[in-house]
This record gives C-alpha cells, structure tokens and sequence, in this order.
C-alpha cells in the first residue's frame, strides 16, 4: 500500500535535510516551553518533525490529559518533490 507525502516517513523526505520551517520552529518552541526543554539550533526539518512528535506525545495540548499517545507531525511534512 503506497503511503500519501503527510505521512511518509521523515527519512524518506527529499526535503529532510533543509533546514527546519518557520511553523516548525514556532509549534517546537511552544512544545519545548510547556515540558520545560531547549530546542538545538541549526535543526533540519527531519530533526524537527521527530522533536515534535516526541514533544506531542508528551504535551496535555495534543493529548487531552498529559499522556501517552499524540498525533504524528504535519508541520514539516515533505510534500515537495
């Protein structure tokens, strides 16, 4: 089964090497202040499409209550080819 460009796989991204998005950024700074950790500088767009899904999973704004679970990142979703 062919997988659609949101939800390919970070590794498989053309684009996973450039550096992160502006939204990116903006949504990973949100996340990172409310679990009290520090964004590196300099992330790719892969390297900060996995601090978000791991920041979600995390984060009471995307679980409803704190725990386990959280949806997969869009943010940074290669859809360019």
């Amino acid at each position: 089964m062919a997988t659609d460009d949101a939800n390919k796989d970070v590794e498989d991204w053309v684009t996973g090497e450039e550096p992160a998005t502006g939204p990116q950024l903006s949504y990973l700074h949100t996340l990172a202040r409310e679990a009290g950790e520090e964004v590196p500088r300099d992330l790719t767009k892969a390297e900060a499409s996995r601090m978000i899904d791991r920041l979600q999973q995390a984060s009471p704004r995307t679980t409803g209550s704190g725990g386990a679970g959280g949806e997969s990142s869009a943010d940074g979703g290669d859809t360019a080819t």
